[in-house]
């Protein structure tokens, strides 16, 4: 089966099989594009393969994504649409991102044109109205430019637009870990899991460490914090344990109300909010253990994790061995008393 047939199986239950070239790629691993709930088919999930099979992915994505889409205007018309006739999906999946990487792409399509088609449906509440599956940035793009998009119109199912729309976004991976994890929360409201992990490409336990996340930081939280970029699941769950606590939840909605944090980027600001609630380790004390005719005997250094003793031998060499001497009969000693 072609890339272009992919999307002609949107209304088809059961995965679509890759090209030869996408399973040398994907190995065991088969994500369906647009297609069932049937997620992934997995015969080889140990941590080497898993670990190998990511890396040779990753170069492949936006390769994959560019092609999907390029290949989607194959076969089916390109019409051109009035940007005020769209309206974004119903559930959304992006927060505000950085002024910078919407500045390109604006620059990009206003001087190279808009390379691949946008994909919508007819508005199901609204005639004459069309409503986004994906390319939102770009309609953001082209309606800050003023001038007309091009677009896919296809009759669309919303089981279906969500799925197209978290697997493109799956293949571009540029969906942050927490705009992925909102989107999926955004998702159970309306759909069964199934449905959820077709449209993300995600594992079941992904999805729940998603929607564990999601429910354990507050939304007002989350938008004060963004999208944070280079931020992963492990933070966003260290995040979530440390939120637990309602003391340190009104610390943290303080913290990141803070100007000063806000002037941050995204990024940076949950590495400082982190920061700021993680404990302190206390720093280790040390204590002089001297005669009393002023000899110094040892240095005592103490912490909550350890206690270390030092002895010069060359200032207390009779010290040294007697302590040496002692400490089996002192462990002993303190094991019969406990």
């Amino acid at each position: 089966m072609s890339r272009k047939d992919v999307f002609a199986s949107l209304g088809q239950h059961g995965a679509v099989a890759a090209d030869s070239a996408e399973v040398r790629v994907q190995k065991n691993r088969v994500r369906p594009i647009l297609g069932s709930p049937e997620l992934i088919q997995d015969t080889s999930r140990s941590p080497v393969g898993a670990i190998g099979q990511s890396l040779s992915e990753v170069s492949e994505r936006s390769r994959r994504a560019d092609d999907i889409e390029k290949r989607l205007a194959e076969g089916h018309a390109v019409v051109s649409l009035d940007t005020a006739d769209i309206d974004p999906s119903f559930i959304p999946d992006r927060m505000p991102g950085a002024a910078e990487a919407h500045e390109r792409l604006v620059n990009s399509i206003r001087e190279q044109g808009q390379q691949v088609p946008i994909l919508v449906r007819p508005h199901p509440d609204e005639p004459g109205r069309y409503q986004v599956a994906f390319g939102h940035r770009r309609l953001r793009a082209i309606t800050e430019l003023g001038t007309r998009v091009n677009a896919i119109v296809r009759e669309l199912t919303d089981e279906q637009l969500v799925v197209a729309q978290g697997q493109e976004n799956n293949e571009r991976q540029d969906l942050t870990y927490i705009e992925k994890a909102r989107f999926a929360d955004k998702l159970q409201q309306r759909f069964s899991r199934d449905v959820i992990m077709s449209a993300m490409s995600v594992y079941k336990s992904d999805l729940s460490n998603m929607l564990s996340v999601v429910g354990r930081i507050p939304d007002d939280l989350i938008d004060s914090i963004g999208p944070a970029p280079s931020i992963g699941r492990r933070n966003w769950m260290e995040l979530a344990e440390l939120l637990s606590s309602k003391k340190l939840l009104d610390r943290a909605i303080a913290f990141t109300g803070a100007e000063e944090v806000q002037s941050l980027p995204s990024e940076e600001r949950f590495k400082a909010l982190l920061a700021h609630l993680k404990p302190r380790p206390k720093k280790a004390q040390a204590d002089i253990w001297s005669s009393p005719a002023g000899e110094r005997l040892a240095k005592v250094t103490h912490s909550d994790a350890k206690v270390e003793m030092v002895i010069d031998r060359k200032q207390a060499p009779d010290f040294a061995a007697f302590v040496l001497d002692k400490l089996q009969s002192l462990f002993e000693e303190h094991r019969s008393k406990n």
